[in-house]
This record gives structure tokens, C-alpha cells and sequence, in this order.
């Protein structure tokens, strides 16, 4: 028997993404987003509103990053999501973590954070169904301990995942089967 629950973002597992530019003077600032997804291959969309200093930022500057949260820095990831730039313009510097220009864009990479994607700004999206940023990948860098064979190798990652049903993360680590392999079974 299936029981009705209460409507929320009720998909899961929901990405702890961070989304770091740098403020008007320099600073780095990050957010916590879960709203945020590839929109194709090569493209970013992100669903902020433009009340966030960091969706200012974006269009002031013309990019930023995302990096994948990993679960040895979730108490800094959370913290980037439950305080607002637009209140504390060093929460990055009361975080602990550290920051390195983006090869490719106008943004900073946070160095803890193994995994992390360059984007360039394209557009800034509002409608009645939602609004968002959409960038497009420009460079992906990962911290070498993550990779295996040159790729990166998810269950070193530790990626963490939002759950918006009980407001928990969970760590994303264990493979559990091979994409467009493993149906070919039921042909």
C-alpha cells in the first residue's frame, strides 16, 4: 500500500553542490545549492533566485564554479547554505577553506572540494516555473587523490546528496552497477 506524503522538492537523491564567485571586491563567496542539475552535456542550470549575493555575483562577473560537497566537508557545505552573503561578506573566510583562482574563468576553485566545474555565465532564466543560471562547462578539474585511471572514481569523491524529505545528507559512495550495460540484460 502506497501512502500520500506532503509535496516537497521530492526528488532524491538531491546534489550539495557549491557555487563559488568572487564578491565585487575580490573575496570569494559560496553557496550551498541543491537545486542544480546538467542541463545537457555541456551546460549548467542552477534554479537561485537573484535575491542570492552569489546569482549578483555571477552576472557581475560573468562566471563561477560548482564543486561537488564531499562528505569530510559537510559541516563547512552546510554552513555555506544556512548563512547569506548578503549578511556575512566573509563567511568563506570563517569557513576554514581555501581557495584557488579557476584556470579558465572569473571564478575561485575551493581547494577542499575534489571535485569542480568552470562555468561561464550564459543567461539568467525567470519565468512563473522557476528561474535559474545556466552556464556553460568550460573546464572540469579534479583533485588528484579522487582519480583513478585518470577519471574520477565516485566512492573517493564522498559526495554528499540532500535528502528533502528529512533535511539529512547522505554520502553517494558505493558503485552498485554499470550504466547502459547492466539493462541490456532484459533485451
Amino acid at each position: 500500500m502506497r501512502k500520500r506524503l506532503n509535496i516537497t522538492e521530492g526528488i532524491f537523491p538531491m546534489p550539495v553542490l557549491m557555487v563559488a564567485t568572487y564578491n565585487e571586491d575580490g573575496s570569494v563567496n559560496v553557496m550551498n545549492a541543491a537545486w542544480g542539475t546538467m542541463q545537457e552535456r555541456g551546460n549548467v542550470a542552477l534554479n537561485l533566485t537573484e535575491s542570492h549575493k552569489t546569482v549578483q555575483n555571477i552576472k557581475a562577473r560573468g562566471a563561477f564554479t560548482v564543486s561537488i560537497a564531499d562528505a569530510d566537508h559537510l559541516v563547512e557545505a552546510d554552513y555555506f547554505g544556512v548563512e547569506s552573503g548578503n549578511r556575512v561578506p566573509d563567511k568563506f573566510a570563517r569557513s576554514g577553506l581555501t581557495a584557488g583562482k579557476a584556470e579558465t574563468v572569473d571564478a575561485p576553485v575551493i581547494n577542499e572540494f575534489p571535485l569542480c566545474l568552470e562555468c561561464e555565465f550564459i543567461e539568467y532564466q525567470t519565468n512563473e516555473y522557476g528561474c535559474g543560471v545556466i552556464g556553460k562547462v568550460v573546464n572540469v578539474t579534479a583533485d588528484e587523490k579522487v582519480l583513478v585511471d585518470g577519471k574520477p572514481d565516485m566512492s573517493l569523491v564522498n559526495a554528499i546528496a540532500f535528502d528533502p524529505y528529512t533535511h539529512g545528507y547522505y554520502k553517494v559512495t558505493d558503485r552498485v552497477g554499470n550504466a547502459f550495460k547492466d539493462g541490456l540484460k532484459l533485451k
